[in-house]
């Protein structure tokens, strides 16, 4: 009988959870916000700081869970499920730990930020900029789901090339003026500066079909190459 895709992505949570992989990105990003976000601090420019660590954090996230399962039990999984649906729960389970990770570091910048301008002269609305900030780091989450995805087996044969590969695409999709990441991390730096927030509905609405493709392209590869 195929396995729910939720039963597969509970088992490639756990196996997450048991190997213990999770806790140096943990301990990263735990300390990039702690050494970068400071008390007082204009809140919109803290929330894309945040946002913005998130990222190269989601690649890394997914490609431990792209490469956790042990040859032999991954064999036994894609003959109950297909590999190409084992290979998609590896990522949603990715995914889910780095939206913990994303909502963990949006209460902190939520708790130690001031919600006022970059020039701390216009108040800013805590709620909406609270909606805006996990939006913001959704979308890097998704990105680096995304470039995870296509640095990692089965898009990436060559497992020597999938940590700088996944580092210079995380950069670039930071930086690239063309990126959603790019945009929506602008639009938090723009909105601070004005004390308006920006939601980044563009953006999402782009990175939601990139890491769909992402995801589908890696997941029929699994298929092929399994």
């Amino acid at each position: 009988m195929t396995a729910s895709l939720t039963a597969l992505v509970r088992y490639q949570a756990a196996l997450l959870a048991g190997s213990y992989r999770w806790v140096p990105p943990l301990l990263v990003y735990a300390a990039f916000l702690a050494i970068g976000i400071q008390g007082g601090g204009p809140i919109l420019d803290a929330y894309g700081y945040a946002a913005g660590g998130l990222l190269p954090v989601s690649v890394w996230l997914t490609r431990i869970c792209a490469s956790n399962e042990p040859p032999a039990a991954r064999s036994c999984t894609a003959a109950a499920a297909g590999p190409g649906r084992a290979h998609g729960a590896a990522l949603l389970a990715a995914a889910g730990a780095a939206l913990v990770l994303a909502v963990a570091g949006t209460a902190y910048v939520t708790l130690r930020s001031d919600a006022h301008s970059t020039n701390h002269q216009v108040a800013v609305p805590v709620l909406p900029a609270l909606g805006a900030g996990l939006l913001t780091a959704l979308v890097c989450l998704l990105l680096g789901t995304a470039i995870g995805a296509l640095c990692s087996w089965p898009a990436l044969r060559r497992p020597g090339w999938g940590v700088p590969a996944g580092l210079a695409a995380a950069l670039l999709v930071l930086v690239l003026g063309a990126s959603p990441a790019n945009a929506a991390l602008s639009g938090m730096v723009t909105g601070s500066q004005h004390g308006t927030v920006t939601v980044p509905w563009l953006p999402l609405a782009v990175a939601v079909p990139l890491t769909a493709a992402a995801a589908a392209l890696a997941c029929a590869l699994a298929g092929r190459r399994g």
